[in-house]
């Protein structure tokens, strides 16, 4: 293939002159990060939502050890993505849990992302060395190639502001969680241009020849092989989706040579595609084994898989061609082999598919299109429900996940854009720009607003699917969760009409029901939930707290043990469990749950303080002095605790030291000294 004549180092007759490529990449940039700046600075100061306590970085993983943790025990983190918690721990290390610093990486992550997509795009351009073969995809005119750079003069720009200012993106964006996505599209993009790196250093060597010319060169593609490797890599381990680069590569290298190398297009790529295939593996059993992707809700056949597949792919399509009607979670639906209607959605998308290919051969210039749309299927396959994923629990469709796979569909949109507006004056075709990237920074703005917080964002669900029984669920946890019980207790109820086998609402309305002291309403809840869910250790829990709120101590014990096996690391039961056997007369039998609740929260005043009384209750009283210390060296302004050592303390005869911390307590609590 020959190189574009000069490509590499002539400006554009269409830039102001003296302005170098730098120059104006540089300008671009700072439009792009300006642009995502105003559109999303509705969601800058927004509160953790769904899920993102599970990725922000928690507590046992905030050291060195934790570190190490992240990347070598699989369970450690909600998906074993290290790359991408690894940066959640350096971030949390900066500014703890401040979450505008969270947003702002996140933004700074997806302006990266679109102005990153805008050099893969040049370089595409530059190195195919025929804008008719590659971003030229409908064009029917011969033209000279200064006619053509000035046409396509900023496409790969327009394209960028397209992503960064769609409002598909901004689930991705404005949710913390959603880091994985724009992470991982960053790492994406910089391999890709690092393999365009290594790829171009054969174009340079003899005809035929696989190496560089000399030794020098060859070194240089090396390095380059190694450091796009590298990238994939990081890519990986933010995010799975990302295994799909490899196919990506082989495609755009059909797309600008017409034809591919087995030596050297497929053969240098075949590592890449081992290892995406084998973190697929592995996140698909991961998703299934330990997330819980499995079971009724997931029992899909092949024809319903493949209804909904075509139904999926035009959905997407869609969203990005009219991104009206966002939703954080959309209605689930059904598949149906029985309803005609369904067919038609597979059928369109086999059509679409059959047109593409007719047009590629019939016309080199039809490639463009087949190659977008086989790039954006492609990077949907994971999601297009073939592959059982948590979130399908929910819905089988949500904006994040086709984040990565949005960018080849929004290139050939820029290229038609300009090849459609190229007749226009220049002005013309920037007003029109101008128009586009305004109207959908606006909706992406409006978009970002409901992400401001939990009431606003379910709020904004519910009223476009009143049916999600998930933001019915967790609309009421945080109604709870801000002292508002009463109100959360008809979004439960709702919740269990429209999912009856919801085993953790059935636990929260429950919850809630004792937080109200109504805890024999509570108990046919826990029962339910346990009987929908046995290793349900949150339940069992809740279901011995119950217990004991009703004098059914004895009963509760085993609960509270049930709860410890599930997960071995649940300090309130193991607390819980050390109480109960203490109102039980059991003391010894709780000494060793009381130590190990205290090992597993340090920084548990509460652990500490029930101890306290339980070994004031048994006469050990330095032993009560001295956890009710270290209680009161975590909660200082507790007049419970100042008390709770009063006691103690008058009991050992030591009662000045009794009488300064009853005078502690009188200041804090107004309580009466004695």
């Amino acid at each position: 293939m020959t190189p574009h004549p000069g490509a590499l180092r002539q400006t554009s007759p269409a830039q102001p002159p003296g302005l170098s490529r730098v120059s104006r990449n540089g300008w671009w940039c700072a439009l792009v990060f300006a642009a995502v700046l105003a559109a999303y600075t509705p969601a800058l100061f927004g509160d953790l939502l769904w899920d993102d306590s599970g990725h922000v970085t928690r507590p046992d993983l905030r050291s060195l050890a934790g570190l190490e943790r992240i990347w070598t025990e699989v369970g450690a983190t909600q998906q074993y993505y290290p790359a991408l918690h690894t940066a959640f721990w350096i971030e949390h290390g900066l500014w703890g849990d401040a979450v505008l610093g969270y947003h702002l990486v996140n933004l700074i992550l997806h302006a990266a992302a679109a102005c990153l997509f805008a050099f893969v795009l040049r370089r595409l351009w530059d190195s195919g060395g025929r804008p008719s073969t590659s971003l030229r995809a409908f064009d029917s005119e011969p033209m000279d190639a200064g006619h053509e750079r000035r046409r396509y003069a900023g496409v790969e720009w327009f394209a960028a502001l397209l992503f960064a200012l769609h409002p598909v993106c901004v689930e991705s964006v404005a949710w913390i969680s959603e880091q994985k996505n724009t992470l991982s599209t960053v790492f994406y993009l910089v391999a890709a241009l690092a393999y365009l790196r290594f790829d171009a250093f054969r174009e340079r060597g003899p005809a035929g020849a696989c190496g560089a010319r000399t030794p020098s060169e060859s070194g240089r593609r090396l390095r380059a092989y190694c450091l796009a490797t590298l990238l994939f890599v990081l890519a990986l381990l933010a995010k799975t989706v990302t295994a799909t680069l490899p196919a990506a590569l082989l495609l755009i290298f059909w797309w600008q040579r017409r034809r591919l190398s087995w030596r050297h297009d497929v053969a240098p790529l075949l590592p890449w595609f081992a290892l995406g295939v084998g973190c697929g593996l592995f996140t698909a059993h991961f998703e299934r084994k330990l997330i819980g992707a499995q079971g009724a809700d997931f029992s899909l056949g092949v024809i319903e898989r493949g209804l909904l597949a075509g139904r999926v792919f035009w959905f997407y399509l869609g969203k990005l061609a009219w991104p009206a009607d966002l939703i954080f979670i959309y209605p689930r639906w059904r598949p149906d082999p029985a309803a005609v209607w369904q067919w038609l959605f597979p059928a369109a998308a086999l059509a679409l598919f059959a047109a593409a290919v007719f047009s590629a051969r019939r016309h080199p210039r039809g490639r463009g299109v087949l190659a977008a749309l086989l790039l954006f299927a492609g990077t949907l396959l994971p999601v297009l429900g073939f592959f059982n994923i948590y979130p399908f629990l929910y819905s089988f469709v949500a904006d994040h996940f086709q984040y990565l796979a949005m960018l080849p569909v929004l290139a050939l949109a820029g290229a038609a854009g300009a090849t459609v507006c190229a007749a226009l004056p220049r002005w013309s075709r920037l007003l029109l720009a101008g128009t586009v990237a305004v109207s959908l920074g606006t909706l992406s703005r409006s978009q970002a607003g409901i992400y401001r917080d939990v009431f606003t964002l379910y709020g904004a669900t519910l009223a476009r699917n009143p049916a999600c029984w998930m933001a019915h669920n967790n609309l009421a946890i945080a109604l709870a969760a801000s002292g508002r019980v009463p109100e959360a207790i008809p979004h439960l109820e709702t919740a269990l009409a429209l999912k009856p086998d919801f085993a953790q609402a059935e636990n929260n309305l429950g919850d809630d029901l004792m937080r109200l002291a109504r805890a024999p309403e509570a108990i046919p809840h826990f029962e339910r939930a346990l009987r929908l869910q046995p290793d349900y250790a949150i339940a069992h829990h809740n279901f011995g707290i119950a217990l004991a709120m009703v004098d059914r101590t004895e009963q509760a014990i085993p609960h509270f043990a049930r709860a410890v096996k599930i997960e071995p690391a649940y300090a309130d039961a193991e607390l819980d469990w050390a109480v109960a056997l203490v109102q039980t007369g059991h003391f010894p039998a709780a000494v060793p749950h009381f130590e190990r609740a205290i090992a597993l929260a340090p920084g548990s005043a509460d652990a500490q303080l029930a101890y306290c009384r339980a070994l004031t209750e048994h006469n050990d009283l330095e032993g009560a002095v001295a956890h009710c210390r270290a209680a009161l060296e975590l909660a200082p302004e507790s007049a419970e605790i100042h008390l709770t050592l009063a006691l103690a303390l008058r009991r050992l005869g030591r009662i000045d030291e009794a009488r300064e911390h009853e005078l502690a307590a009188h200041r804090l609590d107004d309580t009466p000294a004695y």
